[in-house]
Parts: structure tokens; sequence; C-alpha cells
């Protein structure tokens, strides 16, 4: 029977909308864009107030556009992963049951990352539903989109600050996310973004607008970007239209890993109000002790720098980096395929080894540098001889090949994925030990 001719069965699982924006007049239009988007019938919206978590305390509200309910929760552990795992995925697997619910719209608090909640609806296992099998809630329910608002006025100050939530005010004194990693990570994983208090000015406020656009550009490339100059301009009809607007490969909700390409969606690759996104690639492993010292390229002038690095004196493990204005976030994401056993290899991902098999090296298998690195207020030149500094050279790159015990001796300030700051005072690196995303950094 050929099975071109019967079309999948469509995608009955519930649609869910999510809502992200950092604190302040992005919120605000979270909050009118959530207004609008239940106006439609069958929508339900869901927000988790965080602002008592420390506490333990967490206020849940759900609305339709006739009416609204409210719960006060108490969790033991005061955590986001709690809220989520205790509250938000069962209650959307609930909903997803409901033939009255068309549609889930999460207004997600500030303090809640788009890219986590994504992640945990397809992955984490929900338990204890009744008349539900155990199993994640992405059985029920399907992201449709992501969309996250800015405030067009200060997001970019956010974006390459090293200020954290706690130093704001938004989270516990143990949450060590920055701010800048919370705004570019909001903005990264977006389908649609909506810029607001974006009126047409002349002069330098003109020129912050075009540098911003230059950024959103090259950050979520292909994504629709709505320009507003008050949450208010957010109507039923401008907000549906946007979601018709994101494109048919736009990643909604997807976590891709560390062996994902890293451009994504045809960013420009040209240079825009100072604005560039550069790559740096080589066929050779850093020297730890020097990337550490090269790592400060990194922190001014640079909105975010992503990707794969290998470290000579780490031959099998992959290193995954990711930086956001002044944080930095280093941690294992696998192991090289040359390094795998040949199991090991048969249940490594088949596009990954296709991949590999293109730029393999006799010497070296897979092993590379791939960095991914936009550039808002810097010199890629600059950057790019530091990082070339930090290669090993050529009779370095003799003993990575012959010698990898005498190599294993070399200083290593990445060898137990330590905190920093360091004693001089450098730029904080995660231990990995905290908990690793998909992609493999520090959470």
């Amino acid at each position: 029977m050929d099975s071109a001719l019967f079309p999948p069965e469509s995608d009955r699982r519930t649609p869910v909308v999510v809502l992200a924006g950092f604190a302040g007049l992005a919120a605000d239009g979270v909050d009118h864009a959530a207004a609008a988007l239940r106006e439609t019938a069958g929508t339900v919206v869901v927000r988790h107030d965080l602002a008592q978590l420390r506490e333990g305390v967490v206020h849940r509200t759900v609305r339709t556009a006739t009416q609204e309910t409210s719960a006060v929760l108490e969790l033991a552990h005061g955590c986001v992963s709690c809220t989520l795992r205790m509250d938000l995925l069962p209650l959307l697997c609930t909903l997803g049951g409901r033939d009255s619910v068309d549609r889930i719209v999460l207004a997600l608090d500030p303090a809640f990352e788009a890219e986590a909640v994504c992640q945990a609806i397809e992955q984490v296992v929900v338990t204890g539903v009744i008349g539900r099998l155990d199993g994640p809630a992405g059985r029920d329910v399907r992201v449709q989109a992501v969309l996250t608002c800015l405030d067009s006025a200060g997001w970019l100050a956010d974006a390459i600050g090293d200020e954290t939530l706690a130093e704001r005010g938004l989270a516990c004194a143990d949450d060590d996310r920055t701010v800048a990693q919370l705004a570019v990570g909001q903005v990264e994983f977006a389908d649609v973004v909506v810029a607001v208090g974006a009126a047409d000015a002349a002069g330098s406020a003109q020129a912050d607008r075009g540098k911003l656009a230059a950024v959103l550009a090259r950050l979520v490339p292909g994504a629709p970007v709505a320009w507003v100059d008050d949450p208010s301009e957010l109507t039923p009809a401008c907000v549906e239209t946007l979601l018709e607007r994101v494109p048919a490969d736009s990643r909604r909700g997807r976590v891709f890993d560390a062996h994902a390409p890293l451009l994504r969606g045809r960013p420009p690759l040209t240079s825009g109000y100072g604005v560039v996104l550069m790559e740096f690639a080589a066929g050779r492993p850093f020297h730890p002790a020097r990337l550490h010292e090269a790592l400060d390229v990194l922190f001014d002038g640079v909105v975010t720098a992503r990707g794969r690095i290998w470290l000579a004196t780490q031959p099998d493990e992959v290193v995954w980096l990711e930086s956001a204005g002044g944080g930095l976030r280093v941690g294992g994401a696998g192991r090289w395929l040359a390094a795998m056993s040949e199991d090991e290899l048969a249940e490594a991902d088949p596009e990954r080894r296709a991949m590999a098999a293109m730029r393999w090296d006799e010497r070296f298998g897979d092993r590379d540098i791939s960095l991914a690195i936009l550039v808002h207020d810097a010199d890629p030149a600059e950057i790019r001889a530091a990082l070339h500094w930090a290669l090993v050279e050529d009779e370095e790159l003799r003993l990575v090949e012959r010698a990898p015990d005498r190599v294993a001796e070399w200083e290593d300030p990445f060898g137990e994925w330590h905190a920093d700051p360091c004693e001089s005072g450098e730029t904080a690196v995660v231990p990995v030990e905290d908990g690793k995303s998909s992609r493999g950094e520090a959470k």
C-alpha cells in the first residue's frame, strides 16, 4: 500500500503559545498579549507569579474570556523547577485533555526561561494525573509558538551587562543566572519578537533602534519582529496576525543539542550598525590555560557567543561554551564520535554522524572548534586574533597527537569545571555539576 496516498493523521495535541518577557515594559507586553489571545474562544491563559518564590509560595492564575480562577501553591523547595514539575506540567496535561480547551497560553513570569519550559514539556515525566498514563506533557500538548516581548530602550543594555538576577532583586541569592543570560536566552528562543516602546525618533534614538534591529536579525533570523510604541497596541488582531506570520520552519519550542548547526535561519553575515555575526573554526584544540586568558574578549562588545570547543587536555570530551554579556557557561556535552566505542557510535544521532563524516580528520576524527559570536561593539579581528593565540602551536599539536599523557599534565582551569570568578576576579564559569541542559552547559 502506498503510504503517500494517505496523509498522516493531523496533530490532535492542544497547541500551546508561550509568552516571555523580562520585567518592566516587556512584562507589560506579555500581559497585554495574553489578554489579547484569551479573547479567542477556547483559549486558556495560565500564569504563575513567582514574586514570593523565595518564601515557597507561588500564585497561579487560570483565565478565559469569561472566567478566572486563582490558587496559592506552597512548594516545599521553593524553586522554579518545583513549580514546573509539581504544578505547571500536570496542569498542562489536565487542560490538554479537555474538549473545551482549544489553545493554552503560558504567560511566563520573568524568572521563567521559555527554553526550560519547552524542554520540560517534552522530556519531564508527569505522574499522578488521574485518568492519564504517566509520561511527558508533550503527549497532550505541543508548542505552537514562543512570543517574546522586549523593552526596545533597555534590552541591549541588559543583554551586555553582568548584573545577576539576584542583584536586580528578581531571584534568590543562590540563583547565579545573570540578567544578560535571561534577556538573551528569551529572545534567542523566540519564534516572534515584539519590541515595545519603539517610537520612531531622529538622531541617536533612531540609531539605537537600528542597532537593536541588526542584533535581532542575527540572533533570531527569520522571526517576525513587531515594533510597537505601547503595550496597548497588542490587540487581538495584532497578536493573532503575528502568530500566523511565524515561519513554517521555526523552532516552535524545539531544543537543539550541542551538535546542531550553530547558524540557523540564514542570518545576515554582513555588518550593520557595527553588529556582525562572526564564525570561528579551527581543526586543532585550544590550550586550556591560554583559552582561559583569552576569554575576556567575549565579554566586551559582544552580545553572545556559543559553540563547541576542543580542549587539548580533554581529548575525549566535547565542551560547550555559551556567553551572554558578562556571564559565561562552560560544560560537558558528551563525547566526540572519534572517542566512542562501536556501541556508542551505533546510538549516535545519524545526522551528527553524517555531518562529521564530511570533515573527518584521519588523525583527530571529528574533533574541532566551532563558535558563533555576535559582536555589537568590538573588532572581530581582535577577537579572532585572541582565539587564534589560544590554539595549540605546531609543536604542541604534535604532543596532542603523540603524547597525550604529557598533555594531560598541562594546567587546565576547566579540568574540574570550577566556579569562577577566580582570585583574579574574572567572569564566572558555572560548574557543570549544577545540572545540564541538552546543549551541555550548566544551568
